[in-house]
């Protein structure tokens, strides 16, 4: 038996009513550059076709709804720096760039934000959590596009500074060309000190 497609709907949506705001994040599991958090009030009677988790799009078809959704929706994007993921940690960083986010959208009657996961940032709107909810909610999915889109768009101009490590296609994840640059080359300004890889080779390098 041939193995059914889930996609994320606006059940979620439509069962909470009026204007309802999804929230994603990309970039928490990355040693460089920042964490970016997407966030999106659709347009019901204009949605972009094959919105999904953007972890199950192509590159080319998550620039083409990165676009529409953009174009169609509201959106608002959040981001928090290297430096501000060391101060605060990655989760509260990643807490602040989704209120940036939702700041950004400028939009005071909204009747609950929707936030992927099970650790939702102080707003001044009703919240509610979803675990998995990239996969469930397409306000959701299309604010991870949105985040996704933007952070690889950060790696790219980043790692035409920085060769290296190529961020291009790893995104500052720990892959193996990845630390063979960081043992050849060392650690950049874009490095997140506070992750143990990253702070264990400063550590080797100060004893050096």
């Amino acid at each position: 038996m041939a193995k059914t497609l889930l996609f994320p709907d606006l059940s979620l949506e439509k069962s909470i009513g009026g204007i309802v705001a999804g929230v994603d994040e990309a970039g928490r599991g990355p040693w460089a550059g920042p964490v970016v958090a997407g966030a999106v009030i659709l347009n019901y009677d204009l949605l972009p076709n094959g919105i999904n988790d953007s972890k199950k799009l192509s590159v080319s078809k998550r620039e083409y709804l990165y676009n529409e959704i953009l174009q169609n929706a509201k959106t608002g994007i959040g981001i928090s720096s290297v430096e501000e993921i060391d101060r605060l940690n990655i989760l509260e960083a990643t807490k602040l760039a989704m209120q940036r986010a939702v700041a950004i959208l400028n939009e005071k009657n909204i009747n609950m934000v929707l936030v992927d996961g099970n650790k939702a940032p102080i707003l001044s709107y009703n919240t509610k959590t979803v675990i998995g909810g990239d996969a469930k909610s397409l306000s959701i999915a299309a604010a991870s596009i949105i985040a996704k889109v933007t952070r690889d768009r950060i790696m790219y101009e980043l790692a035409e500074i920085h060769s290296e490590y190529g961020w291009e296609k790893n995104s500052g994840y720990g892959t193996k060309r990845h630390i063979e640059a960081l043992m050849r080359y060392g650690v950049t300004e874009h490095h997140r000190k506070s992750y143990k890889p990253i702070r264990e080779l400063l550590k080797q390098a100060t004893a050096a």
